[in-house]
């Protein structure tokens, strides 16, 4: 009997080999590596000097280096803004350049841009008079650049060409490695009124006083990206895919009317110049305050000031380093609040400006966002750098360094609903958590939106359950936690399930995806959060997030670089998943297919019979398996005990193990065979929830890797001693699965709701 487990092992192999030579028989095309599992090869690029296998900067990693100092001016009764720049421009690269590539995204906006002729357009036979006169009778304003001059610094005119949203400025020499060039660039154009026209920057207009707030940005002429994988990022701009730009330094002058408060990118260098005396006493104050925010312009005061225009001007300097853009807001109508956050062991101002129509949601709600934000966001990440973080009160959102723009507004008496204010907190945790992403981990986004706003959308998830945990008192009486829109997997399944005609990867230049929403923001955050709650661990993945945060912070990450690093930084194995859910449209859906019930037996089957022929073994040397409900099933087999049913396997134990290690032995009494299912294309984890006739509960998570040689069907045995009563796939919705009524044995029999509305009125 000693040899049984040999012999049971000889039986697995001859009957294994016998299926294999059946197989063979049946002769079909070759095919190519199209298995789950089959590693990035082919997709990812070479490893080199500049960027490493492991996803780090390579030792001739190099980024190009622009800086900028600025005199900019808002004619605040034209909305015209009017600049001069010089672009000091430092090659690193280790090639000669013979010319350079500058932004000029207002350009968009100009009365010839094609953007507006990319749009497939329908015909209206039927439409409101504002909408018929906006698309039949209105000429497009008269926006975009207005290029005056393009010098060098000896007052030499630069050739140049423009092309749409890019211009291409000649070098009068080559450019060699570490050489630099400084050129000028004066320019002016009509300030959009982004309320009515739209827009990622502009003014909106106050009728009432006759007022504007501005919030500004892509307002000068920007270099352009030049780096080892794009060479020139001379992509045009049509309007969507946001924005590829190298760091630099920033001295940027700024006049506006003498009454206007100002604000954005850079330390305020003549804070004396512009500040009252009261307003410095409440800024000091602000330095030392952390639990609550105090206002440097409070209502009353910007209620005041919106009500007599000053003919005067005033000019505001701003200083920025390391910084890839710039953006500031400007009004004689701003409140102005900040405070205090320990972030690391430095203080950082966090701060908002809004109008009086954002109150009273704002002036409860802005800063303390802000200031969640960058706690939560610096967990994850980094230690936040920069000195401040600024929201501004604004129809829309939109980030740049230190300064972003956010919506959120109560109706004319103040008055609020529970989706405005998390709706406000919401935009403020994502346009303030942009800092992180890409304005300091600098990726492509022209090229690649989803690496920042997919990564960021997933840490606003996790920062917004960071602020309910800090603000209870922000949670409405009926929410026990914060109801964020984007993060969990159940969120993303009516877009992954749906229509395949209109779902593009998302490995798809932002400006081609369909459903642009779902795709660079939503099923990113959610592929992110999935991996760090189930199959990383929060441990592991928040260890190789913060890796990769920390490698490319103030460089140019490309999706590869984070790819390779939160598998160099875990040891997990992930190509399976980036594939599966970055490169394809495949979607979850794991299901169980059968479930049958076996019991010992002391009688030989059929089946027990021709193993031990075709093996040459004694029949009486098999322990033998019956399936409920089958020919050879006996009622008797229900209470017997197993060991007792198979004189074979109580035999074996006797002569195999001593009287101690029997007792340590299971006694399992059911044995079953679970087949699980994959109709959908993604693998997953199988996540099982096992259910007992006692009511206990066991859950069991088989990794992704049982697919890797059937992509159909995966089988797993158990042996249990107590009945299972009932199973559930993916019970808590982690993995993203499109079609939960698969998802249960015994079958779950699900009502629609027409036959529960039927039910419910019967019942009345």
């Amino acid at each position: 009997m000693k040899t049984l487990k040999y012999l049971m092992l000889s039986v697995l192999f001859i009957a294994f080999s016998g299926y294999a030579q059946e197989v063979k028989k049946e002769r079909k095309p070759g095919h190519t590596n199209s298995n789950k599992f089959k590693q990035l090869y082919d997709e990812f690029s070479t490893p080199n000097m500049f960027r490493t296998a492991s996803g780090a900067p390579g030792p001739a990693y190099y980024q190009q280096q622009a800086d900028y100092k600025m005199d900019i001016e808002i004619d605040d009764e034209n909305a015209r803004l009017s600049g001069f720049e010089t672009i000091t421009y430092t090659n690193n690269s280790p090639d000669p350049l013979t010319y350079l590539w500058v932004q000029l995204d207002q350009n968009m906006r100009a009365k010839d841009s094609k953007t507006p002729l990319a749009q497939s357009q329908g015909m209206r036979t039927a439409s409101s008079a504002g909408r018929f006169t906006n698309s039949y009778l209105k000429d497009r304003p008269e926006r975009g650049f207005n290029i005056m001059e393009v010098k060098d610094v000896n007052s030499k005119d630069l050739s140049h060409t423009i092309n749409r949203t890019m211009m291409r400025v000649e070098l009068p020499k080559t450019l060699l490695t570490g050489e630099q060039f400084s050129f000028s660039i004066k320019w002016w154009y009509n300030i959009n009124n982004h309320v009515t026209e739209g827009g990622r920057s502009g003014y909106e207009y106050f009728e009432e006083n006759d007022n504007k707030i501005y919030v500004v940005s892509q307002f000068y002429p920007r270099m352009a990206v030049y780096n080892d994988v794009e060479g020139w990022q001379n992509s045009q701009f049509w309007g969507r895919d946001e924005f590829a730009l190298p760091f630099g330094n920033f001295d940027v002058n700024i006049t506006v009317p003498a009454d206007h408060i100002l604000d954005g990118t850079g330390y305020l260098t003549n804070r004396k110049d512009v500040f009252t005396k009261t307003m410095m006493k409440r800024y000091n104050r602000a330095k030392k305050t952390y639990d609550k925010p105090v206002m440097i312009v409070t209502q009353a005061e910007a209620e005041v000031t919106e009500k007599i225009k000053s003919k005067q001007k005033k000019t505001w300097k701003l200083s920025a380093q390391m910084v890839r853009d710039f953006g500031f807001a400007t009004s004689r109508k701003f409140l102005w609040d900040m405070m205090a956050v320990k972030v690391g062991d430095k203080d950082v101002m966090a701060v908002s400006l809004y109008s009086k129509e954002g109150n009273p949601l704002w002036e409860e709600w802005s800063t303390n966002a802000v200031a969640s934000t960058l706690k939560s966001y610096s967990r994850m990440t980094f230690d936040y750098p920069y000195h401040k973080a600024i929201s501004v009160h604004a129809p829309m959102g939109m980030e740049y360094p230190m300064i972003c723009y956010n919506f959120g507004r109560p109706n004319k008496e103040g008055k609020y609903s529970d989706r405005t204010k998390y709706g406000m907190i919401s935009v403020i945790i994502h346009e303030v958590g942009h800092n992180f992403f890409p304005m300091i981990v600098n990726s492509d986004e022209r090229q690649w939106t989803w690496m920042d706003e997919g990564l960021n959308t997933f840490l606003q998830y996790v920062a917004e359950q960071d602020f309910a945990e800090w603000y209870p008192s922000a949670l409405s009486p009926h929410d026990k936690s914060y109801p964020s829109r984007r993060g969990p997997a159940a969120k993303i399944v009516p877009y992954m399930g749906g229509n395949q005609d209109y779902i593009a990867p998302i490995m798809t230049k932002g400006l081609n995806t369909y459903q642009f929403g779902n795709n660079a923001y939503g099923k990113p955050a959610t592929g992110l959060n999935i991996l760090r709650e189930t199959i990383m661990g929060r441990d592991l993945f928040d260890y190789s997030f913060k890796e990769y945060a920390n490698r490319w912070m103030f460089k140019h990450p490309t999706p590869e670089d984070f790819f390779r690093t939160m598998e160099d930084a875990s040891a997990v194995d992930l190509d399976w998943f980036w594939r599966g859910w970055f490169y394809t449209t495949d979607y979850t859906d794991i299901g169980l297919k059968e479930v049958k019930k076996y019991y010992v037996s002391s009688k030989p089957t059929e089946y027990g019979k021709n193993i031990a022929k075709r093996s040459n073994m004694d029949v009486n040397e098999l322990v033998f398996l019956v399936e409920e409900g089958s020919e050879e099933f006996d009622e008797s087999l229900r209470n017997a005990n197993p060991i007792d049913s198979s004189p074979t396997l109580k035999e074996y134990l006797m002569d195999n193990f001593t009287t101690e290690e029997r007792k340590n032995l299971k006694s399992p009494k059911y044995f079953y065979k679970v087949t699980f299912e994959k109709p959908g294309g993604l693998v997953m984890p199988i996540i099982a929830e096992y259910t007992y006739s006692d009511g206990t509960k066991k859950r069991e998570t088989y990794p992704v890797q049982i697919w890797r040689l059937n992509d159909n069907e995966a089988t797993r045995t158990i042996a249990s001693e107590k009945e299972i009563v009932s199973i559930i796939v993916d019970p808590d919705l982690e993995t993203a699965d499109v079609d939960v009524t698969n998802n249960s044995w015994p079958k779950e029999i699900k009502q629609s709701k027409f036959d529960k509305f039927k039910n419910e009125v019967k019942n009345k």
